[in-house]
């Protein structure tokens, strides 16, 4: 099976290098983590929505949804029954590959980055509604994280979805697809680097009782956490190079063989 960049793709994929060079270059120079620390706090924000969407979608419920100024985030939920609670501890670190994977695709098939960032920012500020103002509303007796905490991710999330949605109506259409480009980048790289880091936390030499998705997944299954780790890994990791391969490529068949071509 052979594979070759499609022409009409090229563009495309020269904007993704450049988004991962700056991308890693912030990450290397001083001070650049101060440059991508909202895209740090937005991809948290994707991270701990998937534990919550994916809480309501197998029967269960969210108390809270909150985000530090460290970029870490905590949601805490009650999903409904074994399998519920896999699927959401796993959701975090799956559903941000897929976010990225699915800004690749977007990009590929042409849709107005624009919208993309709207949508984004609209995402933002829904998740902000229903999973950090109302849910612990409703949930203010049992409430197990702090005032302070509820109020930093509204008033964050808040410029965040504003940020978004006002680069989708304003911003010039190269502007716009690099901004695309450049977070679905951020989404890709960190889901993999977070989910290294959380190789070290879970590894059995290290110690760590440090809470994470990877220890809820020990605590409910009996299987050493950093099994699980190397579980998400192995399929982000898939959906990376499948998110690639349909970002980069067009299939056609050209002859017996199974040969794509532009």
């Amino acid at each position: 099976m052979r594979y070759k960049l499609a022409e009409d793709a090229k563009p495309q994929v020269w904007l993704l290098l450049v988004a991962t060079i700056v991308t890693i270059a912030l990450w290397i120079v001083p001070y650049g983590g101060y440059v991508v620390y909202p895209i740090r706090l937005f991809v948290t924000f994707i991270h701990e929505s998937s534990h919550a969407i994916m809480a309501v979608l197998t029967g269960g419920a969210v108390q809270s949804l909150t985000i530090a100024a460290d970029g870490s985030g905590l949601t805490y939920s009650a999903p409904s029954g074994f399998f519920g609670g896999m699927l959401t501890s796993s959701a975090g670190y799956i559903g941000t590959t897929i976010a990225g994977v699915l800004m690749l695709y977007l990009i590929r098939k042409r849709f107005s980055p624009n919208k993309i960032l709207t949508a984004e920012g609209l995402f933002v500020a829904l998740m902000l509604v229903v999973f950090t103002l109302i849910s612990p509303i409703f949930n203010f007796l049992s409430l197990q994280v702090s005032f302070a905490s509820v109020l930093f991710t509204l008033v964050s999330g808040g410029v965040l979805a504003g940020g978004l949605i006002a680069l989708g109506i304003f911003a010039g259409p190269r502007l716009a697809d690099f901004a695309v480009a450049f977070l679905a980048v951020q989404c890709l790289l960190n889901a993999i680097t977070d989910q290294i880091t959380l190789f070290f936390i879970n590894a059995p030499f290290s110690g760590s009782d440090v809470q994470n998705d990877a220890l809820n997944m020990a605590n409910a299954t009996h299987l050493p956490g950093i099994v699980w780790v190397v579980v998400w890994i192995g399929i982000s990791l898939l959906m990376i190079s499948l998110g690639l391969r349909l970002y980069a490529v067009n299939q056609t068949k050209v002859s017996t063989d199974t040969v794509f071509e532009d």
